[in-house]
């Protein structure tokens, strides 16, 4: 006996357009390709479905489903993905390779005179200027890449350009690593600082565009540069570990971070001038096109308050998992101790394994998560990472700056601080990765690649703002300072 859903015929998904109106009949995708690239003509034209190019807001799948929209030839190799993948290691290499060198800067550089006030001022207060000049200008230029198109809009000006003034600038740290500044240390420290500002706008503006980039593909892809960034985390945590057990010269180990991160940009701008050879990089990129052409007659300005209506609670995610992430690391982790001296990280690698190495492996480790699993969905996403603000108040009360605090310590057991690291770093990566992956996905698919750079705006945001709230929660244990 059949029941009456069996007698129901079932529409096809052309039909449906899931997320958006029926597609007309006319409206099919036109697959003459730009005659001033030659790099598309390789595409065969019945590649490319003109009823998954434009269609709306699909809903957002896991990464091992079929989305109709991602549906094209496959990544080979997944050359595309480890492409972004390094760009992801590019964005965050020219902050991982400054905190990295840390002690070369307080303990060698500006470690010259007791007498001169201006320099110990320089050297006890070193990370924070770091800080301000590093995520200031990247907020900025973040912001001003996303509203006002540097370079016309085109993606690849911006990308080649702002990574070859962060060579350059890498370039001119290890001259100034080479010299003697002992006699001139204030004069170091402005040099540095107004080369760590240059280094930082055009990182804004490179770290805007990746997100953007990745935002034309398949939404697996926007977590590839997510991955990256903690990558790039991990790669310095482990130089630094090695660094310390080999006890080289500060001065050597710094320069070897620095060349470290000049091999890294060299290698990704190397990277990105191989996409457009890349066929499944080249069917999306070409689709991206053919929907802007659809679209031509309308203002060539995104509409970004429409785009940020439905992206916004992906913005929010976005910032506020790196605004409680920033708030913790690296200020207040790599600030807490050991409380027995027994503990079996003597107290030499107790910062550099618990704090750095710990929260930059399981942060990564978190953002291969969404490969397979991506709970909980766009709707509901906001409450853990509204939850995940207890780890403030519980790493404040952890054994953080034991000498200097006013407050008493509650947590003082090692394993208790170590898991919660664990969960704090792998929550990171696990959420971060989320919300970039939906952002994208909530707008038509013209305007996937702004809500991708409006994504990584707030991200650069939750992080500067996150690295000033943790000064604030330096003064709450520590009211003196």
């Amino acid at each position: 006996m059949t029941s009456l859903a069996d007698k129901i015929p079932l529409a096809s998904m052309e039909e449906l357009n899931v997320g958006g109106s029926p597609i007309p009949p006319h409206r099919t995708l036109n697959h003459n390709p730009p005659d001033n690239s030659s790099a598309y003509q390789q595409i065969p034209n019945d590649e490319v479905k003109g009823n998954a190019v434009c269609s709306s807001e699909l809903p957002v799948l896991s990464t091992r489903d079929q989305d109709p929209r991602d549906q094209g030839p496959p990544d080979r190799l997944k050359l595309v993905y480890i492409i972004l993948m390094l760009h992801g290691i590019g964005t965050l290499m020219p902050w991982n390779m400054f905190i990295t060198a840390n002690d070369y800067f307080v303990k060698f550089k500006l470690n010259v005179s007791e007498v001169d006030t201006r320099a110990k001022e320089y050297q006890d207060n070193f990370l924070s200027y770091l800080g301000l000049a590093s995520q200031l200008p990247n907020v900025v230029f973040n912001g001003i890449n996303l509203f006002a198109q540097i370079g016309g809009g085109n993606l690849t000006k911006r990308i080649i350009t702002s990574l070859s003034v962060a060579i350059v600038v890498f370039i001119l740290t290890v001259i100034l690593a080479m010299l003697d500044s002992s006699e001139w240390a204030g004069a170091f420290f402005y040099i540095t600082m107004v080369s760590v500002v240059i280094l930082n706008m055009a990182n804004g503006v490179f770290q805007n565009c990746a997100y953007g980039l990745a935002a034309k593909l398949p939404m697996k892809y926007s977590n590839a540069v997510v991955l990256g960034s903690n990558i790039s985390g991990t790669i310095a945590s482990l130089i630094n570990i090695l660094s310390i057990a080999a006890s080289p010269n500060l001065r050597t180990a710094a320069i070897y971070y620095f060349i470290t991160a000049i091999f890294v940009l060299l290698l990704t701008l190397d990277a990105y001038f191989t996409l457009p050879l890349n066929r499944f990089y080249r069917y999306f990129d070409k689709i991206s096109m053919k929907c802007h052409e659809e679209n031509k007659g309308e203002p060539k300005r995104p509409p970004y308050w429409q785009i940020f209506k439905k992206a916004w609670p992906q913005c929010f995610n976005v910032f506020f998992v790196f605004f409680v992430t920033l708030t913790n690391f690296p200020a207040v982790l790599a600030n807490i101790q050991a409380s027995s001296p027994d503990f079996f990280i003597s107290s030499t690698y107790f910062a550099p394994v618990c704090c750095f190495l710990c929260f930059n492996l399981f942060a990564m480790i978190g953002n291969i998560f969404p490969n397979w699993i991506t709970w909980p969905g766009p709707r509901f996403l906001w409450i853990p990472v509204v939850i995940r603000a207890l780890t403030v108040p519980y790493f404040m009360f952890c054994n953080y700056k034991p000498h200097k605090r006013s407050l008493p310590v509650l947590i003082s057991n090692e394993w208790a601080y170590i898991v919660v690291s664990v969960l704090h770093g792998l929550t990171s990566g696990y959420y971060s990765s989320l919300a970039m992956m939906y952002a994208p996905r909530c707008v038509d698919r013209e305007h996937a690649s702004t809500a991708g750079m409006m994504g990584a705006f707030f991200l650069i945001l939750g992080i500067f703002t996150g690295v000033n709230f943790s000064f604030f929660i330096s003064w709450l244990v520590e009211p003196s300072v």
